[in-house]
Parts: C-alpha cells; structure tokens; sequence
C-alpha cells in the first residue's frame, strides 16, 4: 500500500508530475510484480494528482480516505469542477473509509494523514521541505513517517508560498525525487540515508 501526502496547491504542475511519475518507477523497481494500492484523502493537488496516476496504472486501485463525510468535505472545494473531480474519484475508488468525527477540521485532516501512515509501506510526499504552519500537513505527515522509518519517495515541488517557490528554484530541485528508507534489497541506500535516484529535466 501506498499513501499520498502534500500541497493542496502546486507550481510547475507537469514538472510535479514528472517526478510523479518518476517516484511511481522506483515504487514498481522496488516491488516487482506488484499493483500499486493508493489510499488518499482526494484533497486538492498532490493527492488527487497521484490518484489520477496511479488509477492510470495497470491494476491501480484507489481507497479513498475521507477526513469528513463526503459532503461536508466537499464544502473545503471551491469551485465546482474540483467538487465534480472529487465526486469523480469517489466514484472510482475501490474502497471508501469515512474516518470517525474529530473535534476540528485540522484533526481531522491529521487523522486522514496518518490514517495512510498505518496502511502503507511506502510514502510519497510532494513537499516543498519546508516546516509546518499547522497541524496535520504535509511536513507533520513527513516528520511521522520518518520516525517510522517508513520508505519515502520525496518530490521536491514549491507549493502556492512565495517563499516555497524560491526555495525550490534557487536549490534547482523542482521535481527531483529524493528517497529514503528504501529497501535494501535492490541495492539502494541503508535504511535511514537519503539521496537523489531521479530528476526531471
């Protein structure tokens, strides 16, 4: 299993998908002969981006992990095409699990998100590596898995902040896929040590 975390809101949207893609190989080099199971939240950008790539594969299958009940989540969408996109992977999802109630939304995105880090056995995160601004994003869901030791593929990708923009173009990694944690087996690198394996160009 898989799990999906990152920024609802993403720059240089074929690049991010490019180093998609590229994570996506390593995941399949790593695990041969094995379809991708995603869970996923279905938020806005980086989670339905992999959702839509990984229901492209070959035997992808999607279970939709829903912070809230569908249509009170539905509300945190704005227009009316991501509402139509997020019915759209419901739909075509294998499996939907409506986590239980928590006492604000924030947790209850938290939930979500770890929620995936209990059925994975591998993370990918598209971030932009920066520190948390609140509870249960995407550097909190990262900071978790690591101290799992759960194999991360890492997309480097500025999200809607200024400042995350400039901090992935001045270190000239948008897209590049860092992994860590990766097994053994084929001949990365030990448990605990990250290093680049992928880059768009």
């Amino acid at each position: 299993m898989v799990a999906v975390t990152g920024h609802r809101v993403l720059n240089d949207a074929d690049r991010v998908a490019a180093g998609v893609d590229g994570a996506l190989d390593e995941i399949a080099r790593a695990y041969p002969g094995r379809s991708i199971q995603l869970v996923s939240s279905l938020a806005e950008g980086a989670d339905r981006l992999v959702s839509r790539k990984v229901l492209a594969q070959p035997g992808g299958r999607l279970i939709a992990a829903l912070p809230l009940a569908a249509d009170d989540y539905a509300k945190d969408f704005q227009t009316e095409e991501s509402r139509r996109e997020f019915k759209d992977l419901l739909e075509a999802a294998a499996q939907v699990v409506t986590l239980p109630p928590q006492p604000t939304r924030e947790a209850a995105y938290e939930a979500a998100g770890l929620y995936g880090l209990d059925h994975a056995a591998v993370v990918v995160a598209i971030w932009d590596g920066q520190s948390a601004r609140g509870r249960g994003g995407t550097p909190e869901i990262v900071t978790h898995a690591r101290e799992r030791q759960l194999p991360l593929a890492w997309v480097h990708a500025g999200s809607g902040r200024l400042h995350s923009r400039e901090a992935a173009s001045a270190a000239g990694a948008q897209s590049q896929v860092t992994l860590e944690n990766w097994p053994t087996s084929i001949g990365t690198a030990a448990s605990g040590e990250p290093y680049s394996r992928w880059s768009s160009s």
